[in-house]
């Protein structure tokens, strides 16, 4: 079963090589650039991916906008990002569930493994955490949420694949990963603040919409970035998972700290703004 493979770059010279190596699998690998400065469109190139170039507004755009103008070869779609690693097993999991597709299947959820250091984080990350990253061509768009984005508009029905794929968020060192969650915080911030899920997806049998919901909901709750930390390292079991995992937890319990106190700084603004 042939699949179109679409990965979203800028700046990616670090990672592309290994995230294209594992998609040899697949006959339509398409790059969408944003403007890098380093070698991620030569790489890829390199490894005959079909390369298109459009200004990054925000994640949801940037997926419709792929699936608007790429000339796709194939029926069914994969996102995946470049510093994300598609094992032999994702490969086959993704082939086996196109092929077990009924008509109504408009796409299927995918999860990852965390790897900080070469080890699997899968306590600390509360595995597995779902995306919508396989869809049928024509039957879904995306919808930014957060820092991210999610399935909008779905013609039929959405599906989990269970078998994950890699992701090595920590590739470019702790730096990186700071300065990148600074900014991913401020819209995290608004989308919690603004957007927050109505109370009644706390009880969704789908972790998809459940816990995005958590999530806002907790974030209202003082002491939460304490909180967050308690669950994933001690609850969770974190803490069998060495020095990674400990740091790991640390830095996403501060990174829900940041959110926080834009959450309140964005309200202190709203107010002054309405006297």
């Amino acid at each position: 079963m042939s699949v179109s493979i679409i990965v979203l770059t800028k700046n990616e010279a670090a990672d592309i090589e290994k995230c294209l190596r594992s998609l040899s699998w697949s006959n339509d690998i398409h790059v969408l650039d944003s403007g890098s400065t380093d070698s991620t469109v030569a790489i890829s190139k390199s490894f005959n991916a079909k390369v298109s170039v459009h200004p990054f507004v925000s994640f949801g755009e940037q997926r419709n906008f792929a699936l608007d103008n790429l000339d796709l070869r194939n029926e069914w779609i994969l996102f995946l990002d470049a510093d994300e690693v598609a094992t032999d097993a994702f490969r086959v999991a993704v082939n086996d569930a196109i092929a077990c597709s009924t008509p109504s299947t408009a796409g299927y959820y995918c999860c990852w493994k965390m790897i900080l250091e070469n080890r699997w984080l899968k306590r600390c990350d509360s595995f597995p955490k779902w995306q919508f990253r396989l869809l049928r061509r024509g039957r879904a768009r995306f919808v930014d949420f957060g820092h991210g984005q999610k399935e909008g508009q779905v013609d039929g029905t959405i599906e989990y694949l269970r078998e994950p794929y890699l992701h090595y968020g920590f590739s470019k060192g702790w730096a990186h990963w700071i300065d990148r969650h600074n900014r991913y915080s401020t819209l995290e911030a608004e989308a919690r603040t603004l957007n927050r899920p109505p109370l009644k997806h706390l009880l969704s049998s789908h972790g998809s919409v459940r816990n995005p919901a958590i999530k806002s909901w907790l974030t209202m709750v003082p002491g939460w970035p304490l909180m967050r930390f308690f669950f994933s390292y001690v609850i969770k079991l974190g803490f069998l998972e060495g020095i990674p995992g400990f740091i790991y937890c640390v830095n996403i319990a501060y990174y829900e700290f940041l959110i926080q106190i834009k959450i309140r700084e964005h309200r202190k603004k709203s107010q002054s703004g309405s006297e």
